[in-house]
């Protein structure tokens, strides 16, 4: 099901009411980028602490939005065994612009073409985008529109919104005391900012919203008085409703939060980092602090990527790279609990996914990565009882043999493979980092470095002196495969990297030390009395 602006708003009770019943939310998200185009230092590396790969990867959702937001309600079926009804919803998303707020935003040519090969609609996007913001933004937009210093930013622009008032004023000219004219085609928050305009301009008009118009009507200054301050429409509360229009998802946001419920992606470490930045705080400079706010926000957090990349080799499956090949092997005759595992059924109006994939819908990938956790869960329990009884499956019961893996959130290229939420990272488990030392090779470069090892397998490279390169990969058949075609090379030395041997800091200390010690044993020689 997919929901814009037009229905937003007549959705969030139907919405509310799905996520307070539900187990758990799938969740996945499109942006309209991924990484900016660092170079050097700033790039992702295997070398980088948390901590470093954070302050580097903030960078990026900072320029770059959300376009589209799936979420998949799962909810068990009362009175059936291990049954459960999935809601799945895409919501296009596009920043509120309203009064002063006018966010800036890019576009990566890789991630438009990635979605526009898997169907994605940018006409959705731009032009029926529900808007958002986050806490700063909206305390700033409040107190622009209660103490009414704010000015016309949107996608009514001004010369539309001067139309708008051109066409009422000549009209108003004509018009008898009672007289109403129809404003057609203006819905959402922007109908709000047309009427507050117009309330502004013009003291002898009133305005209403109905259905998908504005109704403007004329009214004596005594009578329009009275409507700002007796009637149900009077303008504190009419404002209170236009920031609540513009804050738009924002506000279900809020209800996702206040719900509590466990919130399942895959490989969900930038979806966590964008909804941080675009619906609650601007993402902190602090990598603890971020910690800290996204567990309070969503305090269980389950990544069916790192359940299951743990969990892959034990059972002995192919290799799969990305979520569709995981759910596929996961309905396959490989999964000894194929037949046994939980039923899951779509609800109405989202059945369209039950004949037909759609890779990349966010929707979709978040009706998957619920069904995945929950296949994943009853092979765990499987694995976890043996040849024994198993007890009958419930959630509860799922999020008990999930418990190695909440909060733990897959980590791309950095030092260590995961970020734990609730607690100390867990120390790093990737292959031994190698030392080279080049000879015979003058003015050689990081780049060429890699380029060296490149065709063998992938390195990435970092200069310890001026004749030294560090290389570190995520795979120790690739450390062992170098070590064993490097050795003997007349050029290029590989070792183990080892600190006390190669560091250089440990050098200096060693030099200083040897010249202290040389000089104490020179003065000692010197200061001794003669024969």
């Amino acid at each position: 099901m997919d929901v814009g602006a037009d229905e937003f708003e007549q959705s969030l009770p139907l919405l509310q009411e799905l996520v307070q019943g539900a187990d758990f939310l799938g969740l996945d998200i499109e942006f309209t980028g991924l990484r900016t185009n660092l170079s050097g230092s700033q790039q992702i590396s295997l070398f980088d602490l948390p901590s470093e790969w954070y302050l580097k990867t903030r960078r990026s959702v900072q320029q770059f939005t959300i376009c589209q937001i799936g979420l998949s309600v799962f909810s068990s079926v009362a009175g059936e065994s291990n049954k459960y009804v999935a809601h799945s919803c895409n919501f296009f998303l596009f920043p509120t612009t309203f009064g002063i707020l006018d966010s800036e935003f890019s576009f990566q040519a890789s991630s438009v073409q990635f979605l526009n090969q898997y169907g994605f609609d940018y006409n959705k996007f731009l032009k029926h985008g529900i808007p958002y913001m986050n806490e700063e933004q909206e305390k700033q937009i409040k107190h622009n529109i209660l103490t009414g210093n704010w000015r016309v930013r949107s996608s009514l622009d001004k010369d539309q919104m001067k139309a708008v008032i051109d066409e009422v004023t000549r009209w108003l000219h004509l018009a008898e005391e009672g007289d109403w004219m129809t404003l057609p085609g203006i819905t959402g928050f922007q109908a709000f900012e047309v009427q507050l305009v117009l309330r502004q301009a013009l003291p002898d008009i009133w305005t209403v919203l109905r259905d998908q118009a504005v109704i403007v009507k004329k009214v004596s200054r005594q009578h329009r008085w009275y409507l700002q301050n007796t009637s149900c429409d009077r303008e504190s509360c009419w404002k209170e409703k236009i920031l609540l229009s513009a804050r738009g998802f924002s506000v279900f946001f809020q209800m996702l939060v206040k719900a509590q419920k466990p919130l399942v992606g895959h490989n969900m470490m930038m979806d966590l980092l964008h909804l941080h930045e675009k619906f609650f705080r601007p993402l902190p400079e602090s990598y603890h602090q971020f910690k800290q706010n996204i567990h309070s926000l969503f305090p269980v957090l389950l990544d069916t990527k790192n359940v299951t990349k743990d969990i892959w080799k034990d059972l002995n499956f192919p290799r799969v790279s990305n979520l569709s090949e995981v759910y596929e092997v996961l309905n396959s005759e490989l999964n000894p609990t194929k037949d046994s595992g939980p039923v899951i059924i779509h609800a109405s109006k989202c059945e369209r996914y039950a004949e037909t994939k759609f890779p990349h819908e966010a929707a979709y990938d978040a009706f998957l990565c619920g069904s995945v956790l929950l296949k994943v869960a009853h092979l765990l329990l499987w694995r976890v009882h043996g040849a024994g009884p198993t007890p009958e499956p419930s959630f509860p019961l799922y999020l008990d043999v999930l418990a190695p893996y909440v909060n733990q959130v897959n980590l791309i290229r950095a030092g260590v493979p995961k970020i734990n939420f609730s607690g100390p990272d867990y120390p790093s488990i990737r292959p031994p980092i190698l030392v080279l030392s080049v000879r015979r090779w003058l003015g050689v470069t990081e780049q060429q470095i890699y380029r060296e090892f490149q065709s063998l397998c992938k390195f990435d490279v970092r200069r310890l002196t001026r004749n030294q390169f560090l290389l570190l990969t995520n795979k120790f058949k690739d450390a062992r495969s170098v070590l064993k075609e490097y050795r003997g090379h007349p050029a290029l030395q590989v070792s183990l990297y080892r600190y006390w041997r190669h560091s250089p800091d440990v050098h200096c200390l060693l030099q200083v030390c040897g010249i202290v010690t040389a000089w104490a044993l020179l003065a000692f020689l010197l200061g001794r009395p003669g024969p």
